[in-house]
């Protein structure tokens, strides 16, 4: 075979058939699985031969998986990261993959599964004082939001202590008002294959290092995509700034004072930092970070009326915020390829959806919003807002503006409809 031959048929194995993969991907069974994790296996160093078919045969195998095309950019060079998933968040096309079922620990972005399994469980003015056992067991270093023994908190609060602050003591608060950690877990692992997120074996809710506490690039923007069609999700995980309660003290008049503090979100796509600036169209969604797991990040994004959703796990480059780095430049290569890249696989929908053919309204959870926008819908980026929203003073990052914004429909979830995000935009009040 000559060199130009050898090279044809070299891309032409990258090359396979979106009908075939969009039927793959809407029925892809429990069987397409990889084997179920041991409770007690550590991660590999190298992805294994074999990992899940769900969504594509392509997203199965090791390496990264991209259509390569006239007109379709190159995947930058210098993506370090373990695994990582560019995904159009409104049609569920995965546009390209680097091991993307590869089980890993998942650190914080565990966080997602946890709120958009208890989310519609409680409302948001609802109040619970908090006892010592209520914060037992948590992890030696975790994050906290900074919740104390015997004062009272709104689940409001406790929400803006998982997105903002991935308060390890806010989940933990959160799960024993679920009646438990391990009710709360069992929950997530059920919602995990309710989700078919089947990389998927929660241990801990709050994504604290455990033996054989894995997810995946694909599950977690699955947890994400799922997360975003509830309002109060949209709302939490694209805050950057809120005030949070403090602990009652006596002030020099011997009065009792409960004083707010400031918390930031540590999505550093969405507040900046010294050495990266805030991503344009940045509407969430989390982060984490641990020894196991190293740095994991899961972002969607708006440009131009198209909407993308990228997850990246454990980057080898041991740089200051290297995985919002590499997040950004897999957002920039998405939002150049879309349009023109061939899909190599799929997001699949919910096992109830993928039976029925449709589902419920959008929203769900506490505040779920039912709104849905035509076709022509548009909308403009911006890059912060504020909003007053029940939290007085809470800073939000909407990174999408103007009309119905649209995220999260089509053939997934539900047939000519489209998901809002967020109807936040609306409110941008100055701060008080």
């Amino acid at each position: 075979m000559s060199a130009p031959q050898k090279k044809t048929a070299g891309r032409s194995l990258l090359v396979t058939s979106a009908a075939a993969l969009s039927s793959l991907a809407l029925t892809a069974p429990i069987a397409l699985a990889a084997p179920s994790p041991s409770p007690s296996a550590s991660p590999s160093a190298t992805p294994p031969a074999r990992m899940s078919a769900v969504g594509g045969s392509r997203l199965g195998q090791a390496g990264t998986q991209v259509n390569l095309a006239s007109g379709v950019p190159v995947i930058p060079k210098d993506i370090t990261a373990r695994s990582w998933i560019v995904t159009d968040a409104e049609s569920g096309d995965v546009l390209a993959a680097h091991n993307a079922h590869w089980r890993l620990p998942p650190a914080s972005t565990m966080k997602m599964l946890f709120a958009d399994t208890l989310l519609p469980k409680f409302a948001k003015a609802e109040t619970h004082k908090v006892v010592p056992s209520d914060l037992a067991g948590m992890g030696a270093g975790s994050s906290l939001v900074g919740i104390k023994e015997g004062e009272t908190y709104t689940v409001h609060d406790l929400w803006l202590g998982v997105f903002l602050r991935s308060g390890n003591d806010a989940v933990h608060v959160l799960s024993a008002m679920n009646k438990g950690v391990a009710k709360t877990v069992t929950e997530m692992n059920e919602h995990a294959e309710e989700l078919q997120a089947l990389d998927t074996h929660v241990v801990s809710p709050d994504g604290y290092d455990a033996p054989g506490q894995v997810s995946s690039a694909y599950d977690l923007t699955l947890f994400a995509r799922s997360g975003l069609q509830k309002k109060d999700f949209r709302e939490y995980c694209s805050t950057v700034t809120a005030k949070f309660p403090g602990e009652t003290k006596k002030d020099k008049k011997g009065k009792a004072v409960r004083k707010p503090f400031e918390i930031q979100n540590t999505n550093r796509l969405l507040s900046g930092d010294y050495d990266i600036s805030q991503y344009q169209g940045i509407a969430g969604v989390k982060n984490g970070n641990t020894t196991n797991a190293g740095a994991t990040f899961t972002g969607v994004a708006e440009r131009n009326g198209r909407v993308l959703l990228v997850t990246v796990m454990n980057p080898s480059k041991e740089e200051h915020n290297e995985v919002y780095k590499e997040t950004a430049k897999l957002f920039d290569w998405g939002f150049k390829a879309a349009g023109k890249v061939q899909p190599v696989g799929e997001l699949v929908p919910p096992k109830g959806a993928a039976q029925s053919g449709t589902s419920g309204q959008a929203g769900g959870g506490s505040g779920g919003s039912g709104q849905s926008a035509g076709p022509g819908a548009s909308a403009k980026p911006v890059t912060s807002a504020t909003a007053d929203g029940g939290s007085r003073g809470m800073g939000t990052a909407f990174a999408i503006a103007g009309g119905l914004l649209v995220l999260l429909a089509g053939a997934a979830f539900l047939v000519n409809r489209r998901w809002p995000l967020p109807d936040l935009v609306r409110r941008r009040s100055s701060r008080p």
